[in-house]
C-alpha cells in the first residue's frame, strides 16, 4: 500500500542555484503534494492548489532553514493553503479535511499478475482517534516517512513508530472479520515498521470460519482467471482491481446507486470490479453466489476488454454462463411461461441498462443464448461474435432474425410445461 522509504535524497538550497533547486524540488514532490489535495478537494482544485503551494515555496525558498525535511516544509505550506481555501469558500469542497468523512478507504493486495484485491477499511478507520487517523493517512496514503510524520505531528520519531504499530494492531483487530488475507495485508504494513513482527501470524482464538472468506475468494478466481483468458483468447494489458465492500448499503453508496434493488451486488467500471463482501451479501444472495459473482464480473469485464462494443446480452450471457451460479432448473422455471407463450425477447431488447433487465429475465435469457451458441456452433463462433457482434451472417451464416428463431426453437425443445 505504501511506497514510503525512511530515507530519501532531497535537494537543498545551499547545494545548487535557486532555480535548479526549485526545479528539483518541484519534480520530486509535485505528485505527493497533489495527492494530498486530491484527498481533500476535487481534482481541478487540487491541481490549482498544488500550483499555489509551489509558487509560495519559490517565493520563500531563501528562508528555508533546513530545520525539517523539504517535504515537511512543503506539506505545511499545503496545509495552510488548504485552510485558506476552506475559509474562503471560493470553491465547492468535495470533502472536509477530516479523514473520517471519506466514503471509503481501500487497502490493496496483489493476487496474480492479472488481479489486485482491494478491501474497504473506512469503517475501521472511523473508529480510530484523530491523531491515529492522521498518522495512518500520512504513512499509507501520503507515503510519508516516519521522520516526516514526526515533523508534521511534532512527535518524536520513536513515538510515531510505536503509535503507528499500535494503530495497525487496532486496525488488524477491527478487520479480523475480513479474514486471514487482510491479516496478511496489515501484517505487511507492520513489517514496514518492525521486521521482528513480520513473521508472526496472530490468529483469533478458535479460528472463526469467516477467516476463510478471502482465501475462498482467491481460490475461486485462481481457478478461473487464467482459464477464461485462454478460453476467450485475450491477454489484458492492465491489472484488474477487485474492490470489496463490507455490506450492501456501503456498496450501493460507493457506486452511486443508493436506491438499487437488493439483487444488485456487483459492477465494474474501467479496470475496477466492485462487489459486496460474501460475509454480508444482503437478502437476495448467499456466500457462495457472491464468490461466483466475482467470476461473473471478471468474465463480463473480459468481454468488454476484448470489444467495448459487445452488446449486453453477450457480456451478461458469458458472465452468467462462466459463473454458473444459476442452476438449470432455476433458469428454466423462471423463463418457462415466457417461452411457452412465445414471448422470448429479441436480442436488441436486452440492451437495457435499467433495473428492468432483471424483470425481463435478461440474465437467464442471455445465459441461454450463450449456451445455445456454444452447443450448436462451438466456442470459436462465440469468440467471433464477441469481436464482430453485428456480423450474424458471417459468423452464423444466417440473419439475426433467423438466429433468434433457431434459439427460440432450442428453448421450446428444452423447456416443457411444468
Amino acid at each position: 500500500m505504501s511506497g514510503a522509504q525512511d530515507s530519501k535524497a532531497s535537494a537543498y538550497p545551499e547545494k545548487q542555484g535557486k532555480e535548479d533547486t526549485f526545479e528539483a524540488i518541484f519534480r520530486q514532490y509535485y505528485d505527493r503534494i497533489y495527492k494530498y489535495f486530491s484527498f481533500k478537494v476535487d481534482l481541478t482544485a487540487a491541481e490549482d492548489l498544488t500550483q499555489q503551494v509551489f509558487m509560495k515555496a519559490l517565493r520563500s525558498i531563501h528562508a528555508f532553514k533546513q530545520e525539517s525535511s523539504v517535504f515537511t516544509w512543503l506539506y505545511k505550506i499545503a496545509q495552510n493553503t488548504l485552510k485558506n481555501e476552506y475559509r474562503s469558500l471560493s470553491r465547492r469542497i468535495r470533502t472536509s479535511s477530516n479523514l473520517t468523512d471519506f466514503e471509503s478507504r481501500l487497502i490493496s493486495l496483489d493476487f496474480t499478475k492479472h488481479v489486485e484485491i482491494r478491501f474497504d477499511i473506512s469503517s475501521a478507520l472511523k473508529k480510530l482517534s484523530p491523531l491515529d487517523q492522521q498518522i495512518i493517512f500520512l504513512r499509507f496514503f501520503m507515503d510519508c516517512t516516519l521522520l516526516e510524520i514526526a515533523e508534521i505531528t511534532e512527535m518524536r520519531q520513536s513515538a510515531v513508530k510505536n503509535r503507528l504499530y499500535r494503530t495497525l494492531e487496532k486496525l488488524r483487530n477491527e478487520l479480523k472479520e475480513w479474514g486471514e488475507i487482510t491479516v496478511m495485508t496489515i501484517q505487511n504494513m507492520i513489517s514496514i515498521i518492525s521486521k521482528d513482527e513480520s513473521g508472526e501470524s496472530k490468529k483469533g482464538a478458535g479460528g472463526n470460519s469467516r477467516n476463510q472468506v478471502h482465501e475462498d475468494l482467491f481460490n475461486e478466481l485462481k481457478g478461473s482467471v487464467d482459464q477464461l483468458l485462454a478460453k476467450y483468447k485475450h491477454t489484458p494489458d492492465k491489472k484488474i482491481i477487485l474492490e470489496i465492500y463490507p455490506d450492501l448499503p456501503t456498496f450501493h453508496r460507493a457506486v452511486g446507486e443508493e436506491d438499487a434493488p437488493n439483487w444488485f451486488m456487483g459492477t465494474y467500471s474501467g479496470s475496477t470490479l466492485k462487489i459486496v463482501s460474501p460475509l454480508d451479501p444482503g437478502p437476495e444472495h448467499t456466500y457462495r453466489s457472491i464468490l461466483r459473482s466475482t467470476v461473473h464480473l471478471f468474465a463480463m469485464w473480459l468481454v468488454h476488454e476484448i470489444n467495448p462494443a459487445a452488446p449486453k446480452w453477450i457480456r451478461q450471457g458469458i458472465g452468467g454462463y462462466e459463473a454458473g451460479f444459476m442452476t438449470p432448473s432455476y433458469i428454466e422455471d423462471s423463463i418457462r411461461d415466457l417461452v411457452l407463450q412465445d414471448s422470448i425477447p429479441l436480442l436488441q431488447e436486452f440492451n437495457n441498462d435499467s433495473w428492468d433487465f432483471e424483470t425481463m429475465k435478461g440474465f437467464q435469457f442471455s445465459y441461454k443464448m450463450v449456451e445455445f451458441i456454444i452447443s450448436k456452433y462451438g466456442l470459436d463462433r462465440l469468440n467471433q461474435i464477441i469481436r464482430n457482434p453485428a456480423d450474424f451472417q458471417g459468423v452464423f451464416h444466417c440473419s439475426e432474425a433467423e438466429l433468434h428463431e433457431k434459439w427460440s426453437q432450442y428453448l421450446k425443445n428444452q423447456i416443457q410445461p411444468a
